[in-house]
């Protein structure tokens, strides 16, 4: 099976899952139809996949392979065990999209591609996929140098892609887990009730919880928040300037980086 057939099936199963399972147990009721949103977000899905094809060969495990047969980065001058390099580039690669994530708060340009994700008033498994091409494009080359720094083993990056796909499928589903439990995953791993506070209006909240597998990076850095100030029932989901229809659509989405911001 080749790594394109492997991931996609992965991610196909993870995404079927989450949303049987938020159907069956719901966090939260929807603010607006499910039709159009996951309409909308299955367009952005297949413009993203096309715009990461201008890319051409250039991904996170083809630049592994590369540096791998180069030499290049760091991993490439150790002689270490796969297990252990698969579990070091693992805990480094997901530290680089913690980082990665904050900074696309803290720039204005990347926020300006970031905010289409943070425009979405209702939070599923279908979010997980909802970012406009260019930022998909620019994590793309992020990674890459992440990847030639590092070094790791191809296999490692395939397997960090995999789970950062099915992580983020998983914490942004409206699925209801037990308090006990949540308590519990979000010791290591991003609940879907963790993440859910950084996709608060309120500034404050969307500033915290910027991790999607390891919980330990925010707890770390000062950017952990437990709960919404207004319970997860109360809290309003998106971002206050765009409280409309709008964010369910398509070309809406799509040109929203490039319209002119409100003084």
């Amino acid at each position: 099976m080749s790594e394109t057939v492997l991931r996609l099936s992965i991610f196909a199963g993870a995404l079927i899952l989450f949303s049987t399972l938020e159907a069956l147990f719901p966090r939260r009721q929807r603010n607006l139809p499910r039709q159009g949103r996951w309409l909308t977000h299955l367009g952005i899905t297949v413009i993203d996949s096309l715009a990461v094809r201008i890319l051409g060969p250039i991904t996170a495990i083809a630049t592994a392979i590369w540096a791998h047969q180069k030499g290049a980065g760091l991993f490439n001058f150790a002689d270490w065990p796969i297990w252990f390099e698969i579990t070091l580039a693992f805990i480094l690669l997901d530290f680089a999209i913690y980082l990665q994530h904050v900074i696309s708060h803290r720039v204005p340009l990347f926020w300006r591609l970031h905010k289409v994700h943070h425009t979405d008033r209702d939070l599923d498994a279908s979010s997980a996929v909802r970012f406009h091409p260019a930022e998909i494009i620019l994590s793309m080359i992020y990674k890459c140098g992440v990847v030639l720094i590092i070094g790791p083993a191809a296999l490692a990056v395939l397997i960090f892609e995999i789970c950062l796909n099915a992580s983020a499928i998983f914490n942004h589903a409206n699925l209801k887990l037990p308090l006990g439990l949540d308590k519990a995953l979000r010791v290591f791993i991003v609940t879907p009730d963790m993440h859910r506070v950084h996709h608060s209006v309120i500034e404050s909240e969307t500033n915290k919880n910027f991790g999607f597998n390891f919980s330990i990076w925010d707890k770390l850095f000062g950017t952990y928040k437990a709960q919404p100030e207004a319970g997860h029932d109360g809290m309003i989901i998106g971002l206050s300037e765009h409280q409309s229809a709008s964010p369910s659509q398509l070309w809406w989405s799509l040109k929203l980086p490039f319209a002119k911001t409100p003084k």
